[in-house]
C-alpha cells in the first residue's frame, strides 16, 4: 500500500477555516499528506478577527491526543494555539509518552487582528515544558518578544539576537517570523543551534493573509513528516506560502482579511461547470 505522511494539529478550531486546526488540515492535504487535529480551544471569528474564544479541557485534550497515538503513526506534529495553561502540560505528557517526532511548535499567543489567545500566564509553561520538546519553534516578531521578554525586533540583526535567546532558553531550533518587518521581502531567520540561515521570499501584495502563520509551520511540520531535512522543509514551506498567497490574492473570502490559497495547485486544474478554466 502507498505510504502518506501523517501529521498532526493540536490548535485551535477556526470555524471560517482560514487558520487553526481547519488551515492546518488543508496545508497538510495539499502537500499530499493525511491531516488529524486535537483541538485545544473552539474559536469564534471570521476574516474581521476572534470574537471569543472557549478553551477545551486539559483531560479531553489529553484524549484526543491519546486516540490517535494509540491508533495511529504519526509522523509529525504541529502545535499551534494552546488556549491554557492546563493544557501545556497535558499535550507534553502526551508527546512525552510517545515519544512524539517532527514537533514544530507555532506559539500562537495573539490573534493579528490583537485579540489575546492565551494570555502572558502561558509564556513561561510554553517556555519550560514545550521548547525542548520541539524539533522547531517559529515565533513571529511579536511572539519572539514575549518569550525573551525584550523589545520586538526591528531588522535581521535584532531578529539573531532574539533567536540566539530563545535558543538559550531550551528551543533547540527557532524560526525568528519576519513577515511583518515594514520593508523589503518576507524574510525568515533559523537558529539551528549551530548556525544561522536566511530565508527570503517576495512580498505578496494581498489583503488575504488570514493564517498565513500557521499555513507556514504546517508546510515545514508536513515537509520533516515526508523526511525532508529542517531548512529544506523551511525553504519548501516558503516556496509553499508565497505560491498560496499569489493565488489566494484574488479569492473573493469574507469582508476582512481572507486566508491564502492552499490548493493552488489543484485549483488550477480543477474542472468547474462551464469547463476547465
Amino acid at each position: 500500500m502507498p505510504s502518506v505522511a501523517k501529521i498532526l494539529s493540536i490548535a485551535g478550531s477556526d470555524p471560517s477555516g482560514g487558520a487553526g486546526a481547519q488551515g492546518d488540515i488543508k496545508t497538510f492535504s495539499a502537500l499530499g499528506c493525511y491531516g488529524m487535529a486535537a483541538l485545544t480551544a473552539l474559536t469564534a471569528q471570521n476574516t474581521l478577527g476572534v470574537q471569543a474564544v472557549q478553551p477545551v479541557s486539559a483531560d479531553f485534550v489529553s484524549a484526543q491526543i491519546e486516540s490517535i497515538f494509540s491508533d495511529i503513526a504519526v509522523d509529525a506534529v504541529k502545535i499551534g494555539m494552546i488556549g491554557a495553561v492546563e493544557n501545556v502540560e497535558a499535550i507534553a505528557l502526551q508527546l512525552r509518552r510517545f515519544a512524539a517526532r517532527n514537533i514544530v511548535l507555532d506559539p500562537v499567543m495573539v490573534a493579528s487582528g490583537g485579540h489575546s489567545l492565551g494570555g502572558d500566564r502561558l509564556m513561561a509553561p510554553i517556555r519550560e515544558t514545550l521548547f525542548p520538546l520541539a524539533r522547531l519553534v517559529t515565533p513571529n516578531l511579536m511572539e519572539s518578544a514575549l518569550f525573551a521578554g525584550d523589545r520586538m525586533p526591528e531588522n535581521p540583526g535584532e531578529m539573531r539576537a532574539i533567536a540566539l535567546k530563545l535558543h538559550a532558553l531550551g528551543a533547540p531550533a527557532v524560526l525568528v517570523k519576519g513577515g511583518h518587518l515594514p520593508d523589503g521581502a518576507a524574510f525568515d531567520l533559523l537558529y539551528d543551534g549551530g548556525e544561522f540561515t536566511e530565508f527570503s521570499a517576495p512580498r505578496i501584495a494581498t489583503r488575504n493573509t488570514h493564517g498565513t502563520g500557521c499555513a507556514l509551520s504546517s508546510a515545514i511540520a508536513a515537509r520533516l513528516g515526508q523526511g525532508a531535512e529542517l531548512k529544506q522543509a523551511i525553504s519548501d514551506a516558503k516556496v509553499f506560502l508565497t505560491e498560496a498567497l499569489k493565488a489566494g490574492a484574488d479569492l473573493d473570502i469574507g469582508t476582512g482579511h481572507g486566508p491564502p490559497d492552499p490548493f493552488f495547485a489543484l485549483r488550477a486544474t480543477a474542472v468547474r461547470p462551464g469547463g476547465p478554466r
